[in-house]
């Protein structure tokens, strides 16, 4: 069996409401799939059917080579996840809830509560209530009782969440780990792009509950546009040297220009050169690539909106 993960024209419907439409995946076993979508596309929805948490109006999801049903112990032994927020018995510290979700898998050894408050930093908290946590610490927590029994597949749901940089950092090394030592296959929903794209194998793009596109994150990075933006203290003077020398340039927010096509964002020294020459040195030049949901607009065909102003650029001067 390849795929850790099949489902076939997979649909829940809340009243009038379509959640998730027609949804088709096949998620190979030992890879990391980021399943990605704006808040309310649909991500949630989907977990909680795999996980048998919810019915599906229409088709079937399979895990792990069992179809889902409610109420069915299958496949669960060997799947961990995490969904939303992590939840704890506030009263109790971490160690008391890690061992409470030791007690309920049968067959784990007691040193696994030892062995998961290593592998995600919590030592220094294993001994203070849950309820105090940061939201970070909270999340590590919920990860923590997700590894507790060493699962072949990992259901992530936005696993990150509240995480600091460093934060982030650890649970990217922590996953990546995982799958390269011990072969696990991890599914995770996302809205960050940026840290999908250093962990994810493949990729999945949910928009209203629909999977509009599949693939790998090499071939994301290549479909991602990018553009050079320069600002120049007289913006207008500057925009029409550039014209005159043969760039596709445009006035744009914020007083600056872009500039589409490989030429400048590969030469943006060429792009200064001819500026300065003109007597318009520019006062800033940075390469510029699309968000997450900017992408995911032009997908949609709504890509033209102002207010979406890149926000990830690469400073070259």
């Amino acid at each position: 069996m390849t795929e850790a993960i099949k489902t076939d024209n997979l649909g829940k419907q809340f009243g009038d409401v379509t959640a998730v439409d027609d949804l088709s995946l096949r998620v190979r076993r030992g890879e990391i799939y980021a399943f990605l979508g704006l808040n309310g596309a649909g991500k949630t929805t989907t977990i909680r059917m795999l996980l048998g948490m919810i019915k599906p109006t229409v088709g079937e999801a399979q895990v792990l080579g069992t179809k889902i049903r409610l109420g069915r112990k299958n496949p669960w032994r060997a799947v961990g996840y995490l969904v939303e927020t992590a939840n704890a018995y506030p009263e109790l510290t971490v160690r008391e809830n890690l061992e409470a979700v030791r007690r309920l898998r049968p067959g784990t050894s007691p040193q696994a509560v030892e062995r998961v408050i290593t592998q995600l930093g919590l030592a220094s908290y294993a001994d203070r209530r849950a309820g105090t946590l940061s939201t970070g610490n909270a999340q590590r927590l919920g990860l923590a009782k997700a590894l507790m029994h060493q699962p072949e597949l990992l259901i992530l749901d936005e696993p990150v969440s509240g995480l600091d940089p460093a934060g982030i950092v650890e649970i990217r090394e922590l996953l990546l780990d995982l799958v390269r030592k011990q072969g696990v296959t991890i599914f995770m929903s996302s809205h960050i792009l940026g840290e999908v794209a250093r962990l994810a194998d493949r990729i999945g793009i949910i928009h209203q509950g629909r999977l509009i596109q599949e693939l790998d994150v090499a071939e994301l990075e290549r479909n991602r546009r990018q553009w050079l933006v320069v600002q120049a203290r007289n913006r207008e003077a500057a925009h029409g040297v550039l014209v005159d020398n043969g760039y596709s340039a445009e006035l744009a927010a914020q007083n600056r220009i872009k500039i589409a096509g490989r030429q400048a964002i590969e030469r943006p020294d060429e792009v200064a050169t001819r500026l300065v020459k003109a007597g318009h040195a520019p006062t800033m030049l940075a390469v510029e690539q699309e968000d997450l949901e900017q992408y995911f607009l032009r997908l949609i065909g709504l890509e033209n909106r102002e207010k979406n102003e890149p926000n990830r650029a690469r400073h070259l001067g």
